[in-house]
């Protein structure tokens, strides 16, 4: 039974969260800015060159949608305001129901924007190219890298992401050696960052005859899918480019011709391939389109290290650290052993239900940039 009392906290509480985060906010700068570019849109020689325009077109889609974001923010908050007026005068129980229902939605539009806020990294709106490696261990690592997979494939699903394979390795009896995939959605790469790591497994094992707990290990690296919309300068010069069997899915023809491709680049010795195309050439782009996400993420690396360096940080993160653990046995419980946050619910995050973990990781990074 809802009570008036309570939904009075709850409101004065988000009254109170939302004129903090409505300070932070520009709604009139972001109408203003959207003004001019629609004005700039219909000059009669706008379109003239449709390749300069594109930034423009993305910069339009982004400010429409933040001005969408925080109209109805301000909208909910006005209507939680008069709900609660109404509740006060007539106590009725449709009163209280309509109330809590705008209150519920102001919470989810605040974590939102909040989450938006986090955000706010030049690369953060890119896609995310996700690739996971199994650690030793053989059948049981290469089980857990596909099950990892699995969650990230939920994840994007329940968020409407698309997803693409771009490298996909079969395991020798079960699970996969490897696999890159291209997760494209708001914020995909901004989302996704914080689980660069190593991931670690405690189970028993399904493959083990003696039913003993195994621990796995499986690696997890994020770039953001940069495309063309950053110039990453690479040299013909600087690339060496092997073409070879594939040895992924995707049909006869894949297999039994030399379609895959592998990209090093010379003078980093970062390395990228691509397998999943039946075509050598779109292999190729692919592989190209990874190799810019991993250049522009070391150019991003440099940068983070050269800022630590500053201010004498010795607790970097990386990838190579481990980040989480999933344990099934002897207990049940998901840890981030960088932000201390704990689920108990391990089916639920295995099945995709990240968002509290990439969220309170989001905080965790926040609050390490602003100390």
């Amino acid at each position: 039974m809802l009570h008036l009392p309570e939904l009075r906290t709850r409101s004065t509480t988000l009254f109170e969260q939302f004129s903090t985060l409505w300070g932070r906010l520009d709604l009139a700068g972001n109408r203003h800015r959207l003004s001019e570019i629609e004005k700039q849109l219909s000059t009669p020689d706008a379109w003239n060159n449709p390749e300069k325009l594109t930034p423009v077109l993305q910069e339009k889609s982004m400010l429409e949608g933040e001005i969408n974001r925080l109209e109805a923010l301000e909208t909910c908050r006005n209507d939680v305001s008069e709900w609660l007026l109404l509740a006060e005068e007539d106590e009725s129980a449709e009163a209280l129901e309509s109330l809590e229902e705008q209150i519920i939605r102001l919470e989810q539009l605040i974590e939102e924007t909040e989450m938006n806020l986090l955000l706010s990294g030049k690369e953060d709106r890119f896609a995310a190219l996700l690739e996971i490696h199994p650690g030793a261990g053989g059948t049981e690592a290469q089980d857990w890298a596909e099950m990892l997979l699995r969650m990230y494939l939920r994840w994007a699903d329940t968020h409407g992401y698309k997803t693409e394979y771009l490298d996909y390795l079969d395991g020798d009896e079960a699970g996969i050696k490897s696999v890159t995939l291209r997760i494209a959605g708001p914020n995909a790469y901004g989302l996704l960052k914080g689980e660069r790591g190593i991931h670690r497994l405690i189970r028993i094992s399904p493959f083990d005859a003696s039913g003993r707990r195994h621990t796995s290990f499986a690696s997890v690296d994020v770039i953001p899918d940069v495309g063309q919309d950053i110039k990453i300068e690479i040299k013909d010069t600087d690339l060496r480019i092997d073409v070879f069997r594939s040895s992924g899915p995707g049909g006869q023809s894949v297999n039994t011709t030399s379609s895959a491709v592998r990209v090093t680049h010379i003078p980093t010795g970062i390395v990228a391939q691509c397998q999943n195309e039946k075509s050598q050439h779109h292999n190729k782009d692919s592989a190209l389109q990874i190799l810019r996400g991993r250049l522009y993420e070391l150019e991003l690396r440099k940068l983070e290290e050269e800022k630590k360096a500053q201010y004498g940080a010795k607790d970097a993160i990386g990838f190579g650290s481990q980040i989480r653990t999933y344990t099934l046995q002897p207990y049940r419980l998901v840890k981030d052993h960088r932000t201390n946050t704990e689920v108990g619910d391990v089916e639920a995050v295995l099945d995709g239900r990240l968002d509290k973990l990439l969220r309170d990781y989001l905080l965790y990074l926040h609050g390490q940039k602003t100390n």
